[in-house]
């Protein structure tokens, strides 16, 4: 496995292969990331991944500076799991002068849930992917259903702009207790990363409502089972930001919840750690 810095010299490696599977991450890796590189074995051609945290995606009191940086750890995990290629550049590698040119995404889709508390936080997710698209012209790129925002928002801009790039899904990674793999976990006391697990718990709990009314044929309350739901978090010590019933097309409040695939999304803080998570139904 090759570990690279610049453009020039990922461009340089990539020259004479085929076209890439990338794996785009912000290092700190865990199960999670490494199931993603598997699937991308898949694909044929090398596997890329990259390793960049991106200040565009943070806000200004968001953790950007404590974000753990553990490159060596990851390069050795990535080792062990079949990655050719690692791109690790530095901020100004990447970002050479102000990036003034970023990707909007469509407000109805990225200023809500996720967009609507982390203001600007899909304009520099896209921004960033489409510049790693560039730099390694990638003919798939793997990513995690746990960011289900995120996943819906990249396919979108990788259709609309006409990218020849296959986006693959992989299924949420959890722990044996049910908690969604995240490096922000590493941020959890004991007694926090305990009590982690009921924001699983939470959607599972809306999952299963959902799935008896719509086997009786009994109304599907969506407002009723969220309320029901961040209720249920904050008697237990969270800070929800949401838990919402929406329709997995287009992240919209469903007309009807019996008629159409839906997933419940979630976003709470535990202690001073925020943790997402969602489900489909």
């Amino acid at each position: 496995m090759r570990v690279v810095h610049t453009i020039t010299e990922l461009r340089q490696a990539l020259a004479a292969t085929r076209p890439a599977a990338l794996v785009p991450t912000m290092g700190s890796l865990h199960e999670g990331h490494l199931a993603l590189v598997k699937q991308a074995r898949d694909h044929g051609g090398p596997v890329v991944a990259s390793i960049f945290v991106n200040r565009l995606q943070f806000a200004p009191h968001e953790d950007f500076d404590r974000y753990p940086r553990t490159l060596e750890r990851d390069c050795d995990l990535l080792k062990g799991v079949g990655c050719n290629l690692v791109f690790a550049p530095t901020e100004s590698e990447l970002y050479p002068e102000p990036q003034t040119y970023k990707v909007q995404p469509p407000g109805e889709l990225a200023d809500v849930l996720e967009g609507a508390f982390r203001p600007g936080f899909f304009t520099g997710v896209c921004t960033v992917v489409m510049k790693l698209f560039q730099c390694v012209q990638p003919r798939v790129a793997v990513f995690g259903k746990k960011d289900y925002q995120q996943l819906m928002v990249l396919r979108g801009m990788v259709r609309q702009f006409a990218l020849p790039i296959e986006i693959v899904a992989v299924d949420t990674a959890r722990a044996d207790d049910g908690l969604a793999l995240s490096s922000r976990n590493a941020y959890l006391s004991e007694p926090e990363r305990a009590e982690a697990p009921q924001l699983a718990a939470t959607l599972h709990a809306v999952q299963a409502a959902v799935l008896a009314a719509a086997k009786s044929g009994a109304r599907i309350d969506a407002a009723a089972l969220e309320a029901q739901a961040m209720g249920t978090l904050r008697s237990r010590g969270w800070a929800p930001d949401y838990v919402a019933l929406r329709r997995r097309s287009d992240l919209q409040a469903p007309a009807d919840p019996a008629a159409e695939p839906l997933v419940v999304l979630a976003a709470a803080r535990l202690g001073k750690t925020r943790l997402i998570d969602n489900l489909e139904i």
